[in-house]
């Protein structure tokens, strides 16, 4: 009995832990307001068509957030958590992705010119139709981990494996 009631309290305590690293509703309202949050728990976060410039989102754990058809120029973007995100048809010129993690990222459609992607892990980032021709930082050993079409505009020189 003793041990059943030791397993059902482990157990409890494991349960009441998980929430931990669930979003953080203030710092998501906070990014649609506009405002920079480097470093924040954006996880799941749902900023699509979002219209801002210039955020400090370095360092944020945005793994799993809806940025598609937003418009985020100039961001900083550097070193954060952004897997599996879906930017289907965003916008993010001269944007700051170095050090991010976009693996399992949907980047359809997205324009990117200017961005800089230096030391940004692509493992499984859907490029497909996306605009690059004036991105930074993109080595063919990145993009041979990506995936793209024919539509996939890339700087010259590199090339992507189709999707």
């Amino acid at each position: 009995m003793k041990r059943i009631l030791t397993a059902l309290i482990a157990v409890t305590l494991v349960a009441t832990a998980a929430p931990a690293f669930a979003q953080n509703a203030s710092q998501i309202a906070r990014v649609r307001g506009g405002a920079g949050c480097p470093g924040c728990n954006l996880f799941q976060g749902s900023f699509g068509g979002l219209e801002a410039r210039g955020l400090n989102l370095s360092g944020a754990r945005l793994r799993q957030a809806d940025l598609s058809l937003a418009v985020m120029n100039r961001t900083r973007f550097s070193n954060a958590d952004m897997r599996d995100v879906d930017a289907f048809g965003a916008v993010f010129s001269s944007s700051n992705f170095s050090g991010a993690n976009l693996t399992n990222a949907s980047f359809v459609g997205t324009y990117l010119q200017g961005s800089n992607f230096s030391r940004a892990t692509l493992n499984g980032t859907n490029f497909s139709g996306a605009q690059l021709t004036r991105a930074t930082g993109l080595t063919q050993s990145q993009l041979n981990r990506a995936c793209g079409d024919s539509s996939t505009r890339l700087p010259p020189g590199l090339r992507i494996p189709a999707c």
